[in-house]
């Protein structure tokens, strides 16, 4: 193999795929970037057998040259080495030649390293999925998608399956649900594809889901998914990436969904997250970061925390409007953090039914959002 590739683009790519580089293996050939050249471009690959990604530079595009193939072949470096050694290169050219024992020289201005390779025929290959089972979405949706919900998936190893958001498709509706049994997270997006498509119980892992965020752009590109037995493909502009499922039925987290309402009260989003960030100031010192509401007859909400060895805090919220019995009750304050944060809405409107049931937020704008956080019980 022999070809020279644009620095940035080498770089750019070489970041992508090391995500997927397995920093604790038994296969000696997963701690490795392979690098395949042909007649189209440059592609590279990395897997840790969890997640695997592969980003493609072609020959050129757009009238910008990426990458010249003089000789095609593929080659396996060892990641750790082969990213440092790119990052650090002075010129904007990078060439590679691989000689017949897969010994790599990497040149760059009046730099030359020598390294030895890995033969890319070890390398596993990457699963091919049924292409006619596919749905597109916008890149930045799905990226927003994946924020809005991956914070409440559970990081405990107890229920495995909780570690993972659940992606469901029905009728062009897609929909990812995540919870780790103490708050729930829910947000759906009509999306592209056939009328029939449909799948259920499809568990991403939070771990994936993150590193996806990172990959894709923030632009309206549509992005191709494509759900398999137990993989998932998302093909971006030039990079595939795939993730094993977790295996396990997911609950059925619609049952625990409350369909009325005794109390309900609309906020400013950005003033009632400020004052739930201000009263949990002294509950997380106190260790249990638990923060009281409680409604006022003369069309108020009192939200306090109380620390016994430091303090306490009051701080007065006039919601937009507020309606149905008194109600107190108390939250743990990083799950109403978390949930305010991910909403980006200018209203938010909070239904509670009762002290110790579950409650839930929703933009006031649209129903494309849910949030249900369980209370704690402190009397």
């Amino acid at each position: 193999m022999h070809i020279t590739v644009q620095r940035e683009k080498l770089s750019n790519a070489v970041s992508h795929v090391m995500k997927a580089v397995s920093a604790r293996t038994t296969l000696p050939i997963l701690t490795g970037i392979k690098i395949k050249a042909d007649e189209d471009g440059l592609t590279l690959t990395a897997s840790d057998s969890d997640l695997s990604i592969e980003v493609y530079i072609p020959t050129e595009e757009a009238g910008e040259w990426g990458v010249t193939v003089h000789r095609p072949g593929s080659v396996v470096l060892t990641a750790r080495i082969f990213s440092e050694i790119v990052r650090k290169l002075p010129n904007d050219e990078i060439e590679l030649e691989v000689d017949n024992r897969l010994v790599t020289l990497i040149r760059s201005g009046q730099s030359e390293f020598t390294i030895n390779g890995m033969n890319a025929d070890e390398f596993p290959q990457l699963m091919q999925l049924e292409e006619e089972k596919v749905l597109s979405i916008p890149g930045d949706l799905l990226k927003a998608m994946i924020r809005q919900t991956v914070f409440a998936a559970s990081t405990s190893e107890m229920r495995p399956i909780l570690t993972g958001i659940m992606w469901s498709l029905e009728q062009g509706q897609l929909t990812f649900v995540s919870t780790d049994s103490h708050r729930l997270a829910s947000r759906k997006a009509m999306v592209e594809c056939s009328p029939e498509l449909s799948f259920h119980n499809v568990v991403v892992p939070g771990k994936s889901c993150n590193e996806l965020v990172k990959i894709l752009d923030d632009s309206q590109d549509p992005v191709d998914i494509v759900v398999g037995e137990n993989q998932i493909m998302v093909r971006a502009k030039h990079i595939l990436f795939y993730s094993r499922l977790l295996e396990g039925t997911y609950p059925d987290t619609s049952r625990i969904i409350p369909q009325g309402s005794k109390t309900d009260m609309v906020v400013n989003a950005k003033e009632f997250l400020q004052s739930i960030e201000r009263a949990s100031l002294l509950s997380r010192e106190g260790k249990s970061n638990v923060v009281r509401l409680v409604t006022m007859a003369n069309n108020t909400v009192e939200i306090s925390s109380n620390a016994p060895e430091i303090g306490k805090v009051i701080e007065i919220v006039h919601p937009q409007s507020l309606s149905g019995e008194e109600l107190r009750i108390s939250f743990n304050a990083k799950y109403m953090i978390d949930a305010l944060r991910s909403m980006e809405s200018a209203e938010i409107k909070v239904s509670f039914t009762g002290s110790m049931s579950p409650f839930v937020l929703k933009p006031t704008e649209n129903d494309w959002i849910l949030h249900l956080i369980l209370p704690v019980r402190t009397y």
